[in-house]
Parts: structure tokens; C-alpha cells; sequence
């Protein structure tokens, strides 16, 4: 009897951790589902794994996609776009990573945090506590999805201008060092 007790125990352990582990896997693909499919924006070129906790996914109703690193570069292409009707615009919640409605989050505009491909930050959230808790620490105001959007293409002219500024500092930064290096 204590032997079979010991190897039902053995038995159960065994099989919650399989299942505590296939569901982390499950959960780290689920956020990653979009990142593999669409590594990079469309728009600015940029690492969408590294700006997991910004991206944002549009599905049109005809059935094209469209990843992005940000709000911003979802406001470029629905600008590009304005005939293509949005069947689900998603974005990740800043926390977790996850996907979520961006109609339906709890959006964070400003605050220290540095923005993505725009000086004012549109930070998106699952739950109000959290983003509560984001503004309790970092400042910024509470709005809908309408306030970000809205927000983001009232910025546009800035951080265009922004965006441009730092390549062309980081070009001329890549240049130099080239010519440096051709002095040697």
C-alpha cells in the first residue's frame, strides 16, 4: 500500500507539471503567434519581439494584416488606408504582452516612460488596476482607445520630424565612424 502511494504521488506530480508546463508554452506562443508571423513593422522596420509589450495587430475585413511596433505606425497605416474597413485592431497590453482589444483597453497617454516612435507615450492595459498603478508611477493621464488614436495622429507632425532627426544623427554617427575607420 505505501508503495503504491508513493507512485501515485510520483504519478501526480509527474502529470502537474506537464500540465503547468504545456500551459506556459501555450501562453509565451499565444503572445509570440503574431511576432513570428510579422517580425518586423510594416512601416518604420522595427524588431516587434522587442517591442512586444507596444505591437499591435489590424485585421482588415477583407483579410489582410497588418503588424506594427505601435500606435503610431497603426495611425500611418490607417491613414494609408482609409478605404480598408479595421475588422479587429489589437495592441499588447504593456504588461503581460498579450494581445488585447485596443477598443476595450485602458490607455495611458504620457507619463516618464519613453514612448515608442513618439515622445508623447500611448501605453495600452488589460486591466484599469494596472493602469492605475502605471500612472501612479510613471504619470500620464487615463483615456480610451478614441483619446490614443486621436492623440497619435495629433503627434504625427512631431514625431515624424523626431524619427527623421535621429536617423539622420544616427546615419551621420554610422558615416563618421566609417570615415574614422578609413583613416587608420
Amino acid at each position: 500500500m505505501r508503495q503504491f502511494r508513493k507512485l501515485f504521488c510520483l504519478a501526480l506530480s509527474l502529470t502537474m507539471t506537464i500540465v503547468v508546463f504545456t500551459a506556459g508554452v501555450g501562453a509565451a506562443s499565444s503572445h509570440g503567434k503574431d511576432v513570428s508571423a510579422h517580425k518586423s513593422c510594416q512601416y518604420c522596420g522595427m524588431d516587434r519581439e522587442k517591442f512586444a509589450h507596444s505591437r499591435m495587430l489590424i485585421e482588415f475585413e477583407d483579410g489582410t494584416t497588418v503588424a506594427t511596433c505601435s500606435l503610431h505606425c497603426v495611425a500611418v497605416d490607417l491613414a494609408n488606408n482609409i478605404d480598408k474597413a479595421p475588422k479587429s485592431i489589437m495592441v499588447a497590453d504593456y504588461s503581460t504582452k498579450q494581445l488585447i482589444d485596443a477598443e476595450k483597453a485602458y490607455w495611458v497617454i504620457g507619463g516618464s516612460k519613453q514612448g515608442v516612435m513618439t515622445r508623447n507615450a500611448k501605453w495600452a492595459f488589460a486591466a484599469k488596476d494596472a493602469a492605475e498603478a502605471f500612472i501612479k508611477e510613471n504619470g500620464g493621464r487615463p483615456a480610451s482607445f478614441d483619446e490614443a488614436i486621436k492623440s497619435a495622429y495629433e503627434d504625427m507632425y512631431s514625431d515624424t520630424k523626431m524619427i527623421r532627426d535621429k536617423r539622420k544623427q544616427m546615419k551621420m554617427k554610422r558615416e563618421g565612424h566609417a570615415k574614422g575607420s578609413d583613416m587608420k
